[in-house]
């Protein structure tokens, strides 16, 4: 995905509200999407759904902000 450049904050929350994880490998954070990736389905599973919606949230979240940061020069 991108490697270095700018990165669009949208499309890294929405990547990651359609696959957890997906935003922050788009952002270059492998291990983190990685995270995202392997948590999230295993609290969806976990928790009957309650907690999933928690991460999915947090997951899109963090890769907008995320993505912002590395265009502002802070990460």
């Amino acid at each position: 995905m991108t490697t270095g450049g700018v990165r669009n904050p949208g499309l890294a929350a929405v990547l990651s509200v359609v696959i957890p994880g997906v935003g922050q490998i788009y952002n270059g954070d492998f291990l983190r999407g990685i995270f995202w990736l392997i948590v999230t389905p295993g609290l969806w599973i976990g928790s009957g759904g309650l907690l999933g919606w928690i991460c999915h949230v947090i997951a899109a979240y963090t890769a907008y902000r995320r993505a912002g940061d590395k265009n502002r020069g802070l990460a």
